[in-house]
């Protein structure tokens, strides 16, 4: 056999045995008359001792050896006379009694260690290597258990699980889609899903009333730190439900998720309407775990002669606690500068400094009595101590741009606590959004979304305003300021879906063109239903306090889309394309 035991498996109960073990080389140590060497696999590492004394040939075998080098060894376990602590292994080490090579390695290209020297194209390219690395292997394993205990619970509240096609039709709405060429059919194309939304629908319709799958979808839309170009989703359906009930069910899925892998319990989960975050935080994925509400001081800021707030029609701040001393000029010059970048687009950054004597310094000194900026610290609740950052222009781009703001000085003073995790429902979502360049509404979670009740009705109203209000039965699961889930109750009537179609500028033929077997499965008894879809790449980062999905993915796509260890996308030959009927 290549192994009795792995390299993280001997404790000192194992004194005295003979084992054989195999891996890779990790790093070796030469003191002369003696080698130690770290042997490596998934499971941990177990420090080798060779000894010139005993076998000189075995002992320059050993230092021959290059790191990477695949080996087995057999011998005897003994305790360290140094232990290591900080190893699982080590209060042991094995004495070599024999080696073999099993394979030789080159010189990796970066540093196969914790902290490793490579950079991330090239660790991409050579991702093997990469996944060698403990902290990328402990992100994968973490990975695979968290979606073997999403299984667990859906399982045992009735879910089945089931698979639906890769190869599907495109559609105008959301992200763009990634498209394959049918050879059987020229000209046509298939688009690999965004979501299987419409075939879960589907399956309330065929009677199937508790659905989920752990599923791959792909969206061509530009990168960042939280997305790639395939993805894997937690998605689910249930039939005969409310919202509160696929609220109840999926919080205790996070609970559970929660519970199992991190030992933590997440308490009650508050709930927000979509309005309220984007009044107090600027944003529909607040981070709670910190305070620092955005508050408004139209009344309180206009009519006093200082014509930057006067010709707005948006002022409010954020209450800083304790920074009146701790904020240097030279600091409120950066917060300034930082708003001020293209990425935020804010003009300037008026502050107010309440002393601890209870005077008020600010950089509007001018135009603002005392008892002024005492008024706006009572509407901002705040003590002497604090300071007080305002940004004035269009309600809604100002808000946003202190939204970020309010991010930006949590980062800065700490106040994102490593560990401390506070979910948040979003509820109430508007249906739709009007882009102006478009001309034309979109939806802002999917087409199938239902409205609210008491809102249908407004959809045959045909001004924008009224439009506007009306809301979708939508809800966001956010956690620590990233959207880990969301979903909705959907449309499960043929009339209902038809009208949101044309609110969204589907002509009836394109309606029935594009989403044709989903209408006519409403007219055979679809049942009411709804579901949510968690980001499981998303879920598994925020779980472990990462920013980045990539290491939760085993061989990720780079910010180009490119996936560097197989060189995709590529171009294909003559004849290939000649098959397919593409024209490039």
């Amino acid at each position: 056999m290549y192994r009795t035991h792995s390299c993280g498996e001997l404790r000192m109960a194992h004194v005295g045995q003979s084992v054989t073990l195999s891996g890779w080389v990790d790093a070796g140590r030469d003191f002369g008359g003696m080698t130690f060497m770290d042997l490596r696999d998934r499971y941990g590492i177990t420090q080798l001792v060779f000894n010139m004394d005993a076998d000189p040939a075995l002992c320059e075998s050993a230092r021959k050896l290059g790191r990477e080098f695949v080996i087995q060894i057999t011998g005897d376990v003994r305790e360290r006379s140094a232990k290591n602590p900080n190893r699982s292994t080590g209060d042991i080490e094995i004495v070599v009694k024999s080696l073999q090579v099993l394979n030789a390695a080159k010189i990796p290209p970066f540093t196969i260690t914790d902290n490793t020297d490579g950079g991330d194209d090239l660790r991409m390219k050579y991702r093997y290597l990469d996944i060698r690395r403990q902290p990328v292997q402990s992100k994968l394993l973490f990975r695979a258990k968290l979606g073997l205990e999403t299984r667990k619970y859906l399982s045992g509240q009735g879910f089945a699980e089931i698979e639906t096609p890769f190869l599907i039709k495109s559609t105008p709405e959301g992200a763009r889609d990634f498209v394959v060429p049918s050879r059987m059919n020229p000209g046509q194309f298939y688009a690999l899903p965004q979501s299987p939304q419409t075939f879960k629908q589907i399956l309330m319709v065929a009677g199937m009333d508790r659905y989920f799958q752990i599923v791959k979808c792909f969206r061509d839309e530009d990168l960042r730190a939280d997305r790639q170009p395939e993805f894997t989703q937690i998605d689910c359906e249930m039939s005969f439900v409310h919202r509160e009930d696929i609220l109840n069910m999926f919080e205790g899925l996070t609970h559970y998720l929660f519970k199992e892998m991190l030992g933590l319990d997440l308490g009650t989960f508050p709930r927000m309407s979509y309005d309220d975050a984007m009044k107090y935080y600027g944003i529909d994925k607040p981070d709670l775990r910190f305070g620092m509400p955005i508050t408004e001081l139209n009344e309180l800021a206009k009519g006093k002669g200082f014509n930057v707030f006067d010709s707005v029609p948006y002022i409010a701040g954020l209450c800083v606690e304790g920074k009146a001393e701790a904020f240097s000029n030279k600091e409120i010059k950066e917060l300034t500068e930082w708003v001020q970048r293209p990425q935020i687009g804010a003009k300037g950054l008026v502050h107010v400094k309440y002393n601890p004597d209870g005077s008020f310094k600010s950089s509007v000194d001018k135009f603002y009595s005392q008892d002024d900026l005492k008024a706006w610290a009572h509407a901002m609740k705040a003590k002497p101590g604090d300071i007080l950052l305002l940004l004035c222009g269009e309600e809604e781009k100002t808000r946003k741009q202190l939204g970020e703001l309010r991010l930006e000085l949590g980062r800065r003073l700490g106040l994102m606590k490593a560990g401390d995790f506070k979910p948040l429902w979003v509820l109430d979502f508007p249906l739709l959004e009007w882009d102006e360049e478009a001309g034309r509404y979109f939806a802002m979670h999917h087409p199938f979304t239902s409205p609210k009740p008491a809102d249908i009705e407004k959809m045959a109203n045909d001004d924008r305003t009224v439009l506007g209000s009306i809301r979708a039965d939508a809800y966001d699961l956010v956690i620590n300021g990233t959207e880990v889930g969301g979903g909705s109750i959907r449309i499960h009537d043929r009339d209902l879906q038809s009208k949101n179609f044309s609110l969204l500028g589907f002509t009836p033929e394109q309606a029935l063109d594009q989403f044709g077997f989903l209408l006519n499965a409403f007219e055979y008894g679809a049942p009411p239903h709804g579901g949510i879809a968690f980001g499981f790449d998303r879920l598994c980062a925020v779980m472990q306090g990462q920013t980045s999905i990539r290491d939760y993915i085993a061989f990720p796509k780079n910010n180009m889309g490119r996936d560097m260890m197989i060189d995709a996308p590529g171009a294909l030959e003559e004849k290939q394309l000649k098959e397919l009927g593409v024209k490039v």
